[in-house]
């Protein structure tokens, strides 16, 4: 399935847009842990810098490490339903309901337009 062109210069930008947000909702929830100040600045620092360091390896358009298209999608899988949990333990289920569901959709629509130009992940 190839997107027209303003759907999938659309979709991508949503793609950039969730990986951000996955990576702000990881630092939010590691900074609302009920640890002191120092444990939550680590974990509001560690957990998005884990997140970006595992994508960028493996996940990324310029992944350093090509996996193949099911290790791929399992990376993004753990992104975003990290990001996804995080949500729930912040603002509960509705939310988090809709992050994820939005998130899976566009990951599907991606892997669907990136087939359908003849390319990998």
């Amino acid at each position: 399935m190839k997107l027209p062109a303003p759907l999938h210069v659309l979709n991508e930008t949503l793609a950039f847009l969730l990986e951000l947000a996955a990576l702000a909702l990881l630092a939010c929830w590691g900074w609302q842990t009920p640890e002191s100040t120092v444990p939550r600045l680590l974990l509001a620092a560690a957990a998005p810098a884990a997140a970006a360091t595992v994508w960028g390896l493996f996940a990324a358009p310029k992944a350093r490490i090509r996996l193949p298209l099911a290790g791929v999608l399992g990376v993004k899988a753990l992104v975003f339903g990290s990001a996804t949990g995080a949500l729930y333990a912040l603002a509960g289920p509705g939310l988090a309901l809709a992050f994820g569901v939005v998130a899976t959709v566009n990951t599907a629509l991606a892997t669907l337009g990136r087939r359908g130009r003849g390319s990998g992940a």
